[in-house]
């Protein structure tokens, strides 16, 4: 993220102790990196499609690990294609989920059937795994198994649950940087939006259109910068605060993510008649963390401990078609004492797995990579717990997400400005109540880009906004990938349009099947790897 009466365990000590760091790798100017060998800008795509997307087309690409030594060693993207079919053909449309460390293969077939069909014959629309996610070869994996349940509770109550916590966050930085050594100098943002040029070259495109979600919106703001006269079109949809990577842009996740936590215990309380645990939001909110301490002795199935439970609610955070279910599941539990739906839920919304591994393992080799962190942890603590004073939810959850950056052993860099006067307009898309990327990222993202046009889902709760059943939005995203228009206020105003926000779910009756409202297959902006994207 992706959630001070702290215990300090030697006063003024650093707890991080030694850390040993890798070189840092040259990245290159600002400009365009030296072009790899024509020899390796090749792409061909076959049929894989299946059932839902018929027409899917999946191809790999070599690309240099090192854009700054084009000719040395080559890592592989995976990539998949929905072809255009309309005679009057705009070029390629390149997308990508979020993260970092997002899958972005099955997105392409997403965003070509969720546009109109005329909108969507004209692109051929293309996803990608980022280098080291997914099918891209090599894929990290870190420390398989890192998140098996039950973890120790998220809130470090006492010095060593925090020495415990400090060391699973030392022990990942240690794995990643034994197996994966010569590679992680260049997992990073840059080094990414380097390859989407290296995509455009491949597919013989002057210029790409791009569609970026969540982190995306960082990688598409990036790419932007170095290769302005290369964009075509971009749109922008929940955007990263470019002034706050990353470990600021954490911290104001942990805010966020509780207001809507909040706001989830409040609905919970306005349909009282469904779930029983009352009218009043605050003392739902009560109930639901009397649940949390219950976990810590007796974890739900043996599987669901605190980390586990916030592992659980966390994406209701990013979208409120979940909450129908994570209600009854907290109600079960805490009327009937029922922890067969507590569990069905964690392994529904919260387990981890093999491609969770995966995408966390590119999560922190990206962020620890992209930009400095506090290597003294005692700013880490002392942060957090001030956080956690107004935001418990998930303020400590999220820490040791991100706690492995603390010990990178590899040297951070120093994030890219983003400003851009050269690029062509535009389209960035924001609901005001998002918590994976606050509101106030996608203001500053409009100021950042000149000409940009800012969309405004007004009272919106929900985390990658667009292709997601509004349909003003999707109207102002229809209209610009045909034609390029983008709205203007021409009131001076902040927002260029503005949109209502889709209506807040129905509860779900007590018991039998559950559909989640307007989720729609591979919808992005959900759970990602990272409550950042």
């Amino acid at each position: 993220m992706t959630p001070r009466a702290g215990m300090l365990i030697a006063a003024g000590a650093l707890v991080a102790g030694t850390v040993t760091v890798l070189p840092a790798a040259p990245v290159g100017a600002a400009g365009p990196a030296p072009r790899p060998p024509s020899s390796l800008v090749s792409l061909s795509w076959t049929a894989c499609g299946t059932t839902a997307y018929p027409r899917l087309q999946c191809g790999s690409l070599k690309v240099p690990l090192d854009h700054a030594a084009p000719a040395g060693r080559t890592v592989t993207l995976a990539l998949t294609r929905v072809p255009h079919t309309a005679t009057a053909f705009q070029g390629p449309l390149l997308v990508n989920p979020g993260g970092p460390g997002g899958s972005g293969r099955g997105l392409a077939g997403h965003v070509a059937s969720a546009l109109p069909p005329e909108v969507a014959a004209q692109y051929d629309v293309i996803g990608f795994d980022p280098r080291g996610v997914g099918r891209s070869e090599p894929a990290l994996d870190c420390e398989p198994g890192h998140f098996a349940p039950v973890r120790p509770d998220s809130v470090p109550r006492g010095a060593e649950a925090e020495r415990v916590q400090i060391e699973r966050a030392r022990s990942f930085a240690r794995a990643c940087g034994e197996k994966y050594r010569d590679v992680l100098p260049y997992i990073d943002t840059v080094s990414a939006a380097r390859d989407m040029d290296v995509i455009r070259r491949a597919v013989g495109a002057p210029k790409l259109t791009y569609l970026g979600y969540s982190y995306g919106t960082y990688l598409g703001a990036v790419y932007a910068r170095l290769f302005p006269e290369r964009v075509r079109r971009m749109v922008l949809d929940s955007v990263v605060n470019p002034h706050g990577v990353w470990y600021d842009d954490n911290l104001a996740q942990d805010y966020a993510f509780d207001a809507h936590h909040k706001a989830f215990m409040a609905w919970i309380a306005r349909h009282d008649s469904v779930y029983r645990l009352g009218t009043d939001p605050a003392a739902v909110e009560a109930a639901w963390y009397r649940m949390r301490d219950a976990l810590r002795e007796n974890p739900a199935g043996g599987k669901v401990g605190p980390a586990e439970l916030e592992d659980t609610f966390l994406p209701g955070g990013y979208y409120n078609g979940y909450w129908p279910r994570l209600a009854r599941a907290f109600a079960a539990y805490v009327r009937e004492e029922d922890t067969a739906a507590l569990t069905e839920a964690y392994e529904r919304y919260g387990a981890s797995g093999p491609a969770a591994d995966n995408g966390y393992s590119v999560y922190t080799a990206v962020q620890c990579r992209d930009a400095p962190w506090p290597r003294d942890w005692n700013v880490w603590r002392r942060d957090n717990w001030e956080a956690y004073a107004k935001a418990p939810f998930s303020t400590w959850n999220n820490a040791w997400y991100n706690a492995p950056c603390a010990f990178w052993p590899v040297e951070s860099l120093t994030p890219r400005d983003v400003a851009n006067d050269r690029v062509p307009p535009v389209l960035v898309f924001q609901a005001t109540e998002d918590a994976a990327t606050p509101y106030e990222g996608g203001a500053l993202m409009h100021r950042l880009l000149r000409d940009s046009a800012l969309v405004v889902e007004e009272g919106g709760e929900n985390h990658g906004v667009t292709l997601g059943g509004n349909d003003c939005l999707d109207a102002y995203l229809a209209a610009y990938l045909a034609t390029g228009e983008v709205p203007r206020a021409g009131d001076g105003g902040e927002a260029d349009a503005v949109c209502p926000a889709l209506p807040e779910p129905e509860p779900l009756p007590a018991s039998g099947a559950a559909k989640e409202p307007g989720k729609a297959a591979g919808r992005p902006g959900t759970r990602e790897p990272g409550a950042v994207g």
